[in-house]
Parts: C-alpha cells; sequence; structure tokens
C-alpha cells in the first residue's frame, strides 16, 4: 500500500525523469533514494550509454535499508549498461516503489521478480498515469516496433497551410515557432515530403532555442524530386525514403552526399509510410531505432498520414491570418458524411502571443 509520502517521492522522481530533453532509444527515467523519511540521494538517466537513474543514485551512498523511487521497473537484462535491479539488491536497498511495470514484454516484470525473488519489498502503481505520460512515446514504440508520430501543422484561421502561391512564412508568430524547435530538440528525426523541400528549402535544423543536438532529417520522396543542392543535405543525419520510380541517378546522388537512401514498396499515395515506419521502429531488421517523428508537413504527407491513421498526436498551431481560397490545405481522409468524421481528443490549449497551440490524440 502506497503513503502520501510515496506519492511526493514518486513526484520528485517523475519531475527528474523530465529533465533531459532527449533519452532516446531509452525511456525517461528518474530515481529518489529514501532512508528514515530524509532523501539520501536523486539519479537522473541521461540518455543511450549513460548510467541507469537507480545506479547514479546508487553512487557513493550507503543505501542499506533505504527505499528507491522509480518511475519505471528497474531492469533485469544487459544492453549498453549493465542491469541496474542487480544493483538494488547489492546495496542493500530494502523496498522499491515504482510508478509501472516495463511495457516491452522481453522485460515487463522481470526487474520485480529479480527483486520480490531476493527479499527486496515492491510496491508498484504508485502515480502510473503521470508515469504512463512521461513515457508515452517510447512505450508506443516498444509495443508497436514503430516510432511515435507528432503531426504538427501551422494554420492560418481559415485552415490553409500556405498562402494561394505556396508561400508559408510565417503563418505563426517567433513564441511559436520556438515551440517548435523545442519539439525538434526532444525528437529523434523531423520529417517531411518532397513538396515542402521544393516550396520552402528548410533546414530543419534546431535554432530557435537552445542547440543541444540536432535531431536526424527524414525526407519522404517517391519521385526523385528533391534536388541535391537542397539545404538539408547538409545536415548530420539524412535519411531519404523513396520508391524504385525516382531515378537510379538520384538516389545514386542522394547517396554521395551522405544521404541514407531507403528504397521501399511503393503504394497509391507514393511512398509505403507504412512500411516506413517499421523500417525505423527498433524491431528486427530495422534500419533505425527512432522513438519519436515530428513531420511538418507539406499537405501531402500530413494527408497521407491521417488517412492511414498513422499520427499518434496531432498539433496545429492556430496563426492569426486570413488567407482564403486557393493555398493548400489537409486533403480527403476518407470522410464523405459528419456521420464518418473522425472525432479526436483535445489535450491541450496553449496560447502564445496571438498564435494558438492545440493538441490532439486520435479517435480510439
Amino acid at each position: 500500500m502506497s503513503s502520501d509520502q510515496d506519492h511526493a517521492h514518486m513526484a520528485r522522481a517523475i519531475e527528474l525523469a523530465l529533465q533531459p530533453s532527449f533519452t532516446s532509444p531509452n525511456p525517461r527515467v528518474g530515481a529518489v533514494l529514501v532512508r528514515d523519511g530524509e532523501v539520501l540521494s536523486q539519479g537522473i538517466h541521461r540518455g543511450s550509454g549513460t548510467p541507469h537513474a537507480e545506479t547514479e543514485a546508487l553512487r557513493g551512498v550507503d543505501a542499506r535499508a533505504a527505499t528507491m523511487y522509480v518511475n519505471l521497473e528497474p531492469c533485469a537484462h544487459h544492453g549498453r549498461t549493465p542491469p541496474c535491479a542487480p544493483a538494488v539488491v547489492d546495496a542493500g536497498v530494502a523496498r522499491v516503489v515504482a510508478a509501472m511495470e516495463d511495457p516491452d514484454a522481453r522485460a515487463r516484470g522481470r526487474g520485480f521478480a529479480y527483486l520480490r525473488d531476493r527479499g527486496v519489498e515492491v510496491t508498484t502503481g504508485v502515480l502510473e498515469d503521470d508515469a504512463r505520460a512521461v513515457n508515452r512515446e517510447w512505450a508506443h514504440q516498444r509495443l508497436t516496433g514503430r516510432p511515435w508520430v507528432t503531426l504538427k501543422l501551422a494554420l492560418s484561421l481559415d485552415g490553409r497551410l500556405a498562402a494561394p502561391d505556396g508561400s508559408a512564412r510565417w503563418i505563426t508568430g517567433p513564441g511559436a515557432r520556438r515551440e517548435v524547435h523545442a519539439r525538434r530538440r526532444a525528437s529523434d528525426a523531423v520529417m517531411v515530403g518532397a513538396g515542402t523541400v521544393l516550396a520552402d528549402d528548410p533546414s530543419l535544423r534546431v535554432n530557435d532555442v537552445a542547440p543541444t543536438r540536432q535531431p536526424a532529417t527524414l525526407v519522404v520522396d517517391a519521385a526523385g524530386r528533391v534536388p541535391m543542392g537542397a539545404r538539408l543535405f547538409s545536415n548530420h543525419d539524412v535519411v531519404v525514403a523513396t520508391t524504385e520510380s525516382a531515378p537510379p541517378a538520384v538516389r545514386e546522388g542522394w547517396a554521395e552526399l551522405g544521404a541514407d537512401v531507403l528504397v521501399l514498396a511503393g503504394s497509391e499515395g507514393g511512398v509505403d509510410l507504412a512500411a516506413l515506419l517499421d523500417a525505423l521502429g527498433g524491431g528486427q531488421g530495422a534500419r533505425r531505432d527512432w522513438v519519436e517523428l515530428l513531420c511538418e508537413g507539406g499537405a501531402a504527407l500530413a494527408t497521407s498520414l491521417l488517412s492511414l491513421g498513422l499520427v499518434d498526436r496531432l498539433s496545429l498551431h492556430h496563426g492569426p491570418v486570413l488567407l482564403g481560397a486557393g493555398g493548400p490545405a489537409v486533403g480527403p481522409v476518407g470522410v464523405v458524411s459528419m456521420p464518418e468524421a473522425l472525432r479526436w481528443s483535445c489535450e491541450e490549449v496553449r496560447r502564445i502571443g496571438d498564435d494558438v497551440i492545440a493538441t490532439y490524440r486520435p479517435p480510439g
């Protein structure tokens, strides 16, 4: 049974887990070590290859008879770093309070079993909903084998993605654009379609916030339209998803620029997007182990993702501009009448200056 003290210390562990802006492909984990009501130490996992939060909290501390609070089940398997459940046992920790079980079928329950089998009291489910929200994207990737897809669209007051001439700089103000750059920094990769590259020649880099890291760049171009001189090819990690319809000379040119060219089966809308996500989500035979993709359009790619049900979070950035008819907008998504409409759940609405950012989750 959990107590108010358990809730308070778990809330602190969750705060710690949220401090790093990026830990992919690993989860966000914080740990707090407590004895007789006194906090002895704290630990944060800061990303792949770095010590686990539990190990950090145990470092240089007498942990005998202490209680450890951690937002995720301690692991009992070897990865790039040693497992932390044995370290907890060896340190003499008497009780572990964990918010949630590891969702990965390969690890689920093994850490708790290891601890209990060696005499450590285990309490689970404390602030579980809060903990699941912290690692929602990571849990999705572990359960589905696909990265979480956030679709961000900047929209005019009348729902247009750009003016009739295709120009889109800028629908929203600097505050909203800083939010986008912070989201880029927290994502494994930024994804755009060929149309966006041709219209805007974006860099897709983190510029408007402290660039502690740069995400990878993912371009979806079924036909080989993206030119070799596009600015994004100067980025450090570029993946181009294409099909056999792209001329071999174009594909070879992209590769010579350093891009990882991923040739996939074509579909009616271009690149098979479901197969693309499978290739990037860390499963068997996958090219990458990405947890979250931030898609920034354009209209054709957004329409394909929405119509295929591949969007996990929709982030609409409404700017105070009126553009009228003629500019690009989201296309057909298989809805003909109102009873067929896809009704999303609104998670959050924020105002930044004159812009409004609304975040939605898909039906179901």
